[in-house]
């Protein structure tokens, strides 16, 4: 959608009726960039989206997705974020809360059924976790994997490999074993040490001799 002047006032509109619909809920919000952010109360969210959802003047009908996002030197570390789209109205918004590793945020998946995967999502990747889930439990890493990897603290290389051995006929997990701690891209220090000379590496030694 092109952000003009008149699209820039319906949202800022669109942000104070919201606001004043739910002053209790909504903490403050925001156009930026051409999109409108608001930010709500962590325990308001389920009110927030079923309002979102249901008031005649926003029907935000569709709940694109759910991501986290970690700020790790802030009180409240998780940042969790909220998409959704209006077909009737042409609009979108995006609403906001903060949770910490120990607060949980109430789960909307009885608002829209398709958050019960991005909440999942999110507490894979973050550790977020959502409470009155029906099925909170990892969704792209393994059932055994250690940590949240879309966390900033979280080791680029993980905590264990796992591999498949033939010996025992099985997936066994090892911590993890690197043939060096870094990789300096020049293509020859790969990981494995291949020292093979690769097309076109001629050309960084012509002419010195």
């Amino acid at each position: 959608m092109t952000t003009t002047p008149d699209t820039l006032d319906t949202l800022r509109e669109l942000g104070s009726y919201i606001a004043s619909a739910l002053p209790t809920a909504v903490l403050s919000t925001e156009v930026k960039g051409g999109e409108l952010s608001v930010r709500v109360h962590r325990s308001s969210i389920v009110k927030v989206l079923m309002h979102l959802r249901d008031d005649t003047s926003c029907q935000f009908s569709q709940l694109i997705d759910i991501c986290g996002v970690d700020y790790p030197d802030t009180e409240e570390r998780f940042e969790v974020v909220y998409h959704l789209l209006s077909m009737k109205q042409n609009q979108r918004v995006r609403v906001k809360l903060t949770a910490d590793e120990e607060s949980p945020v109430p789960s909307v998946s009885g608002v829209f059924p398709c958050a019960n995967w991005f909440e999942r999502e999110a507490w894979d990747m973050y550790g977020v976790f959502f409470s009155d889930h029906p099925d909170l439990r990892r969704i792209l890493t393994d059932y055994g994997f250690d940590g949240h990897p879309l966390r900033k603290d979280f080791p680029l290389t993980g905590y264990v490999e796992m591999r498949y051995d033939e010996n025992q006929k099985r997936v066994i997990y090892e911590p993890v074993k690197l043939t060096q701690d870094f990789r300096n891209f020049d293509f020859l220090s790969p990981w494995e040490g291949l020292r093979t000379t690769l097309p076109g590496d001629e050309k960084a030694t012509a002419g010195k001799a």
